[in-house]
């Protein structure tokens, strides 16, 4: 199939070398808390998120061949440099033109036969997509779906464990629709103690670089991610990462496979950008580790204010909510189509629900990548738009009691 052709094709990079291309960094400038006519409003949404300079100026090249030894050397580093954002020495990273969504076709026309067994994890709009993605493959889904803002009951997976054999179980690290955690290192660890040669397989769109994940230490075989969320550069890429054993089940397949040819032209310019976003990751002090804590302390405050307010989370708990971002029930008689104009009129754009039935009941704050990791006022701007928002719907909030800022 063209996706495994593309995988093939695309291991050529991996023992590249770094080089000292790069793009001139530019400053962040800090933003206002007030609109003006001259800006424009921040896109707060679960992805795609705003982006720093840098990467606007990596993206914005002249026209370069995808076969300038340029390009081919900055490629290489983008794949080195996404092993050590998801924590592995081993795993092969792939980079291709396409959404998120390309990766989960990647994982199951790879790795899914005719009559598989598969157990998805869902826990939101997304892990249904991705369960209906692997029955187009010809796998056999059981899906254990949690009420919407809780997380995969560990018990029921625990049971289908040792029930069935299953080829692969997928969870989804942070489905968008609702802002919940799934618990990725529990559950590779019952796929560890209970069934070993299930594969992994983690939907991480809207959770890489912003959400903990050590792909090696928690045994995950294939991880599913994009380039528009907390990876910070703009939509347009695909990345998923295989480990050795996945790449191994591929290459046993009892379908036959296509022979490798020529599969497309890389977006050589969104692989710059996302070349100078991982750089800057890299870059925060404390690397991957202070990343995480950058994400774990601004989702803090937003979950805070929002508490603040006398509002609830969509996520049941703190330990069941992404820090990535944030699902807000509305309050009675407020629905989102009432909220989201009010607040684009406040210089942000948020997202409203998209649970079927339940889509005019919430709406949808995204406070990943540089929202968290640099002091450029964007949370403020946000909560501040918020609040005033909801005291022109009719709900009062008493500001007084939102967190300080950190």
């Amino acid at each position: 199939m063209l996706a495994r052709s593309a995988l093939n094709i695309l291991k050529r990079s991996i023992h590249l070398k770094p080089t000292s291309f790069a793009f001139p960094l530019a400053k962040q400038k800090h933003i206002s808390r007030t609109m003006t006519s001259n800006t424009r409003p921040l896109c707060l949404i679960p992805g795609p998120v705003e982006m720093s300079s840098s990467v606007l100026q990596a993206h914005s090249t002249p026209a370069t061949a995808h076969t300038d030894p340029k390009f081919v050397e900055v490629f290489g580093q983008s794949i080195e440099m996404l092993r050590q954002v998801v924590a592995t020495e081993t795993a092969q990273p792939f980079i291709i033109a396409g959404s998120g969504t390309l990766g989960w076709d990647q994982a199951a026309a790879n790795l899914i036969e005719a009559q598989d067994n598969v157990l998805v994890l869902s826990n939101g709009y997304f892990g249904e997509g991705l369960a209906d993605c692997l029955e187009c493959y010809g796998g056999q889904v059981t899906r254990l779906r949690a009420e919407p803002g809780n997380r995969e009951d560990l018990s029921l997976v625990r049971k289908e464990l040792q029930t069935t054999k299953y080829k692969a179980i997928t969870v989804t690290q942070v489905d968008t629709s609702t802002g919940v955690l799934g618990d990725v290192q529990a559950v590779a660890k019952l796929v560890r103690e209970l069934s070993p040669d299930t594969l992994v397989i983690v939907d991480g769109v809207c959770a890489t670089a912003a959400e903990r994940l050590y792909f090696d230490a928690w045994g995950v075989d294939v991880l599913v991610t994009a380039s528009q969320k907390a990876l910070g550069c703009p939509a347009g890429i695909s990345v998923v990462v295989a480990s050795q054993r996945a790449l191994a089940t591929m290459s046993s397949r009892a379908t036959p496979d296509r022979a490798v040819k020529y599969f497309a032209t890389p977006c050589v310019q969104t692989i710059f950008a996302l070349n100078t976003s991982l750089k800057e990751i890299l870059a925060n002090d404390g690397g991957m580790e202070g990343v995480f804590v950058a994400h774990e302390r601004t989702s803090e405050r937003v979950k805070g204010a929002v508490e603040a307010w006398g509002l609830r989370t969509v996520a049941v708990s703190r330990e069941a909510a992404a820090t990535a971002m944030t699902a807000v029930w509305l309050p009675e008689g407020i629905q989102a189509a009432d909220l989201l104009p009010k607040l684009k009129a406040r210089g942000v754009v948020a997202a409203g629900g998209i649970l079927a039935g339940l889509a005019h009941r919430y709406f949808r704050l995204g406070h990943m990548g540089i929202t968290a990791t640099q002091d450029n006022g964007y949370v403020d701007v946000m909560l501040a738009a918020v609040a005033g928002a909801l005291e022109e719907c009719g709900h009062s909030v008493e500001q007084k009691n939102a967190p300080p800022r950190l």
